[in-house]
């Protein structure tokens, strides 16, 4: 199976409420996307340098593996739709007005930097 990373950009649409958005995104966003098929692990990052003119602050990276991009999208979409059903989706993200996926095939595995 080939590996692959999906990278999310988003930021709060409310920075007073950067807390509630921050505590959905870990405790209830990812484990829920964590259920579909494939998906390895998942972490959260946030903009450590802010440059004026900067789109977006967060960056969930989600590892994942399959031998179906297209299906594995389809999935994605599925538990996307599940998550707006149960209404466990928030308010407060703002994403990529295109939306574009960004997801990028591993070409080389890690590589740790040699001690001497």
């Amino acid at each position: 199976m080939a590996k692959y990373w999906f990278f999310a950009f988003s930021d709060c649409k409310d920075p007073v409420r950067a807390r509630e958005y921050n505590d959905w995104y870990s405790n209830t966003h990812v484990p829920d996307m964590l259920q579909v098929p494939g998906m390895i692990r998942a972490t959260r990052w946030e903009a450590a340098e802010p440059k004026k003119g900067m789109k977006r602050q967060y960056l969930a990276p989600y590892e994942f593996e399959t031998d179906n991009i297209d299906e594995f999208n389809k999935e994605v979409a599925k538990q996307g739709k599940w998550t707006m059903e149960q209404g466990r989706f928030s308010d407060l993200p703002v994403f990529d007005p295109d939306n574009i996926p960004r997801i990028y095939r591993q070409i080389m595995p890690a590589k740790k930097r040699k001690r001497k």
